[in-house]
């Protein structure tokens, strides 16, 4: 079984940055992918950006490119989301889960098999 926390939402004016950590602990190698999901009122959980373990392939939503970037650090069993000029579309909760993969040779991990973090609420506003 995994854990994982996630930290660093908050308010954030237009334009501006955040920066989402996700620590994962327990049975840490029964996952082979990673993510950060989103979630915003009355809408589908949505994949924002995934990293594959093995090889350290990533996946953007087409919303976010060019703008978020998914890291990790392995020693600390940690991955991050470097969030950059963000819009009042990225408001939502954000999530982190880590299982294995979702479709096969996909990067992204599967939302039925994965565990969950508790979600960390985001808001982009003036």
């Amino acid at each position: 079984q995994v854990q994982l926390v996630e930290s660093g939402g908050g308010l954030v004016q237009p334009g501006g940055s955040l920066r989402l950590s996700c620590v994962v602990s327990g049975f840490t190698l029964d996952y082979s992918r990673i993510g950060w999901f989103r979630q915003a009122p009355g809408q589908e959980r949505e994949a924002v950006s995934c990293i594959r373990r093995a090889d350290g392939s990533t996946y953007y939503a087409d919303a976010v490119k060019g703008r978020f970037t998914i890291s990790r650090d392995t020693p600390k069993n940690t991955v991050y989301l470097q969030m950059n000029s963000l819009r009042p579309e990225d408001t939502a909760v954000y999530y982190c889960a880590a299982g294995p993969y979702g479709v096969p040779g996909g990067t992204c991990p599967s939302r039925l098999k994965s565990s969950w973090g508790q979600g960390t609420q985001v808001t982009v506003s003036s």
